[in-house]
């Protein structure tokens, strides 16, 4: 008889959004006349740019011309969109970065699960806590993070760095040295970050002990200052230690289109061996790459029309995060991020738990949030609002939260 991968009955309940989503629909259904105003999770409402939609209608019309139609994608991705990426997004930084290190996907979530494929099983992880869930998950799926235990909601062999209000939300090195350690910054779901001399310690860190650095950029285009670095390629000797990981969601909208790309450096060893041909490999086998419209829509991304275009979608979205973290300022509540990123991490009022003031949120004000304690322990007593509704959604749901 067949058997089945039983580490995916060692997670505990479903996914994070996934229960959210059932809890709205449940809410909806027996309230049919309340409008829920949804600033949980993290996708765009602002629709494509025009330089991006008139690529993409080129691209369309080239794939109905036998001349100009295209198949499967080259295993990287496109040579237009790889050496694009390396241009804009690394060249201008003092990156050198080499458009066969480029691994172009269908988006970062896919590339943080499948990441920990090319490492061994015996791997310990460490990660912020307050976390994003793939990054555990999909460890525990590969049978990496140990035991669950139900009263600590942490796993035996994952080390946790606590990101707390005491520490300013900033990781501090791990007591217990780890085999890879995942950043994202600016942070989801805190939306804090640190300075480039800071990322520098954590990239001289890995270097001493030997571990490597899962590094999540996905919200680099809302970063506003100076000293924060825009990849961690900035710092030097991180092509040694570091894989990066960059999405077009969060910045141009393609929470629905899908594109995304991995940076594994070839300095990048593990022994003599590369982990730069080790995801090729693995990139070959189990991805076709992603569509070649789409591709075109990345790549337009990267034209004076595109950048300028997608600058003002960012700001849109930065005026969202302003309003709610200065209007619940002025309402008494406790409140940290939306400076660097479009996340509002606050305080829950009057000792409520998360998932109290999901529901209190849900019931009274017809707002959707989410709970800190579904992205780990440490983020118990806090709750994750978003920028990315539209700007008089936002002004509505702030109006309501304040009347409550």
């Amino acid at each position: 008889m067949f058997k089945i991968n039983e580490n995916y009955q060692k997670l505990p309940g479903s996914y994070l959004f996934s229960t959210i989503a059932k809890k709205v629909a449940a809410f909806s259904e027996a309230n049919p006349g309340k409008e829920i105003i949804r600033l949980g999770i993290g996708d765009v409402t602002q629709p494509l740019a025009p330089a991006i939609i008139e690529a993409m209608h080129k691209a369309v019309e080239e794939m109905g011309n036998a001349d100009t139609f295209r198949g499967y994608a080259p295993d990287l991705g496109y040579g237009f969109l790889r050496e694009a990426i390396v241009e804009h997004d690394y060249k201008p930084r003092g990156c050198n970065i080499s458009a066969d290190e480029v691994f172009v996907s269908d988006g970062a979530k896919s590339d943080s699960a499948n990441i920990q494929e090319i490492f061994s099983a015996g791997n310990r992880i460490a990660v912020c806590d307050p976390v994003y869930p793939v990054y555990v998950d999909s460890n525990v799926m590969a049978g990496r993070a140990g035991v669950y235990h139900g009263e600590s909601g942490t796993w035996s062999n994952v080390v946790y760095m606590p990101c707390t209000m005491e520490n300013g939300f900033v990781p501090e090195f791990p007591k217990e040295v780890p085999d890879m350690i995942y950043l994202c910054l600016p942070n989801n779901p805190t939306g804090t970050t640190i300075t480039k001399s800071q990322l520098q310690e954590w990239v001289d860190y890995a270097n001493r002990v030997g571990a490597v650095i899962i590094y999540d950029g996905a919200y680099e285009a809302y970063i506003s200052e100076e000293d924060v670095a825009h990849s961690i390629y900035e710092c030097e000797g991180a092509k040694e230690c570091a894989i990066e990981l960059k999405s077009y969601s969060k910045n141009a909208g393609f929470t629905g289109v899908r594109l995304g790309y991995t940076i594994v450096p070839k300095e990048l060893k593990c022994g003599e061996v590369s982990l730069n041909q080790m995801w090729a490999r693995r990139h070959g086998t189990k991805f076709n790459g992603a569509p070649y419209i789409v591709q075109r829509a990345g790549e337009a991304t990267y034209s004076p029309e595109g950048k300028a275009q997608l600058e003002g979608q960012v700001a849109y979205y930065m005026k969202n995060a302003s309003a709610i973290k200065n209007g619940l300022q002025s309402a008494g509540y406790t409140v940290f991020g939306g400076v660097n990123a479009p996340y509002i991490w606050l305080k829950t009022p009057d000792n409520m738990t998360s998932w109290e003031f999901f529901d209190f949120l849900l019931e009274r004000a017809n707002v959707v949030g989410t709970p800190g304690s579904g992205f780990g322990p440490s983020g118990e007593g806090y709750f994750r609002l978003t920028a990315f509704g539209s700007y008089e959604n936002t002004l509505t749901a702030l109006g309501r939260i304040k009347g409550l």
